[in-house]
């Protein structure tokens, strides 16, 4: 269909991924019309600083970068805030932006993720919030004003930041998961006792391998009774149970989608005019919801935009997680059929490496001093998307 000779490309999305995916493509075409649709304020900031907040005393008015009106300057591009995208047309390049029609000469979903949420959130208010971005950082600050104890109810990357930056930040910090150890999608079991011992020795608390039975308000806090029938009261919960990709909108649109908006190496999914990147994206079987795949994304994709088609290859990008209590980085065996984790050190200090059956490197994990030895390690390695 002919499109508008004015129809600008879009950006679904004012995140890293949609920021960052504007920044490369300026580098390369400083003239082509750029519209971003924001659902927030459109505020630029680092969403892995929101873990690292409590620690150094920052509110969300200090973690925000610049502001929607800035950053549309810099970017030579209109930038839609509070705006609520419902639909998408492809057959008329078009979007429903609150109600009016939006054309695109080119669409890029750089959405995110979403929380996934406890059954008792809508009960218990903001005794039970999420942290995903700027405003949830806000609104969490605003609840733990006068209060001491917080429950983190999952064991992930993300429950463990938080878990290390509320306890320097002085609160008291107990941790309830199912998973029968830390991080045990990244992690073997031997590496995840020393970020665990590093932990507690700052003062978090855990149970570990336990259901929730019930949360419920209780005078101005909550009681969380666990199904080992420890009952742990609390003033403030935070939820850290993961995250989902954000695909309803393609997936309305009959776009492909599986563990994310399914797209080809040059990030474009089945309609030739709509691509994806960050975290809700699906690229080679491979949804990864960290920094550097990111920024690997938005660089290949800006090129595509520009005239240049480029395909996206991933290097191995190891993941330093922001537990300084007890230093950590993991390079997740992505390339491995099978194998198994080989670990040697003591205390603190562990060296797992994922090896297969041939004696192959696919991954690892290292804490304490060996993560000196990460550069060395991830030459190793072979590249996650070659």
């Amino acid at each position: 269909m002919q499109v508008a000779d004015n129809a600008p490309l879009v950006i679904i999305g004012t995140g890293l991924a949609g920021y960052n995916l504007a920044k490369e493509f300026r580098k390369l075409d400083s003239e082509r019309p750029l519209l971003m649709i924001s659902a927030d304020d459109g505020r630029f900031y680092s969403k892995p600083l929101l873990s690292t907040g409590f620690a150094k005393g920052k509110e969300a008015d200090e973690l925000g970068m610049q502001d929607a009106a800035t950053m549309a300057a810099q970017l030579n591009a209109d930038v839609l805030t509070g705006a609520r995208v419902t639909a998408i047309d492809p057959a008329s390049r078009t979007l429903t932006v609150d109600g009016r029609s939006q054309p695109y000469s080119d669409l890029v979903l750089a959405t995110g993720a979403e929380v996934r949420s406890l059954p008792w959130r809508d009960a218990l208010g903001e005794r039970l919030l999420s942290i995903n971005d700027l405003t949830d950082y806000g609104q969490f600050r605003a609840a733990l004003q006068g209060r001491r104890k917080v429950v983190i109810v999952g064991a992930g990357l993300i429950g463990c930041e938080f878990a290390n930056d509320l306890r320097l930040g002085g609160f008291e910090v107990t941790v309830v998961a199912t998973d029968p150890w830390l991080m045990p999608q990244l992690l073997p079991e031997q590496a995840a006792a020393a970020v665990q011992a590093g932990l507690e020795e700052l003062g978090v608390s855990f149970h570990l391998g336990c259901g929730i039975e019930s949360m419920r308000l209780e005078g101005e806090g909550l009681r969380v009774r666990l199904d080992s029938g420890v009952e742990l009261v609390a003033d403030q919960a935070l939820s850290a149970i993961g995250l989902a990709p954000r695909a309803a909108l393609a997936e309305a649109a009959e776009l492909a989608v599986g563990r994310g908006v399914q797209v080809d190496r040059q990030l474009r999914t089945r309609d030739p005019h709509i691509y994806a990147l960050g975290d809700c994206a699906e690229v080679a079987g491979l949804n990864l919801m960290y920094v550097m795949p990111l920024m690997t994304s938005a660089r290949a994709l800006a090129k595509t935009l520009s005239g240049t088609p480029t395909e996206l290859s991933y290097p191995a990008m190891p993941i330093m997680v922001k537990t300084p209590a007890c230093p950590l980085v993991v390079a997740p065996p992505l390339t491995a059929q099978c194998g198994s984790w080989q670990c040697t050190g003591e205390g603190s200090d562990m060296r797992a490496l994922y090896l297969d059956d041939s004696g192959q490197m696919h991954g690892f994990a290292l804490t304490g001093t060996a993560v000196a030895e990460k550069l060395q390690l991830t030459r190793e390695l072979p590249a996650w998307l070659g």
